[in-house]
């Protein structure tokens, strides 16, 4: 958006909703299931709202890992357990590690009971013709409990918008390696962190550099050329553009309001260490804007 409200807003729910991947109640909840290691965790507790689907599936929806990645974890997560059981251990996980790390009045407040129905407002106002991990999400039950409530409005934002964002990439004929190529190269990631937990080797990740190279996108030191800085610009503003419909349906004086009551718990998340050190997503550190 013009006034950067979508960019804004990313940048204040997607520490919220990385609590999934990062928390410790999070580990606990799939190895209770039976999950074995990380990311048979990982991918079942994000796929589950696809239900009983094949890697390719989400291989092609995830985007960015090596299929080989994928492949590992499912189908045999399902074996352990099924989408139902995972989406309601994901559901208790969320609505735990929320009271346990913005504390018991936090999460029992009135503020946060109005930031959870907002956040469920937006995200069932969205858009999601065309955004497989959004329309799954957005069509899950709405939680009874204001922590788990704001979890999964937030969560149908945030994959409306990653979705949204794999459109703007395949449009630029940008695959998954090339894209992170281009991410690290920005200086948004560790391209090295990205390369090893998406599973892609060394020759894989030089091929894409090498690509980009010859498209005048990067120099040979590896840095962005302006070419390519304006490549990137120009993914991120149509990403933002197309991530902008929810706060439209929302409202300026709703988005506000969510924007001021996430701001505290951004910065909790940020404050607690949980997110990895290599920034996968792309998160500008420290920068939690209230509103417009």
């Amino acid at each position: 958006m013009a006034d950067g409200t979508a960019r804004g807003m990313w940048e204040l729910y997607e520490p919220v909703h990385d609590l999934v991947y990062f928390a410790p109640e999070a580990r606990r909840a799939a190895d209770a299931l039976g999950m074995r290691g990380f990311w048979m965790g990982y991918f079942a507790l994000r796929a589950a709202p696809l239900g009983l689907v094949s890697p390719a599936v989400v291989t092609g929806s995830f985007y960015v890992f090596h299929p080989e990645r994928v492949a590992r974890a499912l189908p045999d997560a399902w074996t352990y357990a099924t989408p139902a059981q995972v989406l309601a251990a994901r559901q208790e996980a969320m609505d735990a590690a929320m009271t346990r790390l913005f504390g018991p009045r936090v999460v029992g407040s009135a503020g946060f009971a109005e930031a959870a129905d907002l956040a469920w407002q937006a995200a069932a106002g969205a858009d999601t013709t065309g955004r497989v991990l959004a329309a799954a999400n957005q069509a899950l039950e709405r939680p009874e409990k204001p922590a788990a409530r704001l979890w999964q409005g937030l969560t149908t934002l945030r994959e409306h918008r990653g979705d949204g964002h794999v459109a703007v990439l395949v449009s630029q004929g940008l695959g998954s390696v090339d894209a992170m190529v281009l991410k690290a190269a920005g200086g948004e990631s560790d391209g090295a962190f990205l390369r090893e937990t998406r599973k892609w080797d060394r020759a894989a990740w030089a091929a894409a550099e090498a690509r980009q190279r010859a498209r005048g996108r990067l120099t040979d030191d590896g840095r962005l050329t302006p070419v390519g800085a304006a490549l990137r610009a120009r993914v991120e503003e149509s990403t933002d553009a197309a991530a902008e419909g929810p706060w439209t349906t929302l409202g300026d004086a709703g988005t506000d309001r969510l924007a001021a009551a996430l701001e505290p718990l951004a910065r909790a998340v940020e404050g607690a260490g949980l997110l990895p050190p290599g920034n996968p997503v792309g998160l500008t550190r420290g920068r939690y804007p209230a509103g417009r």
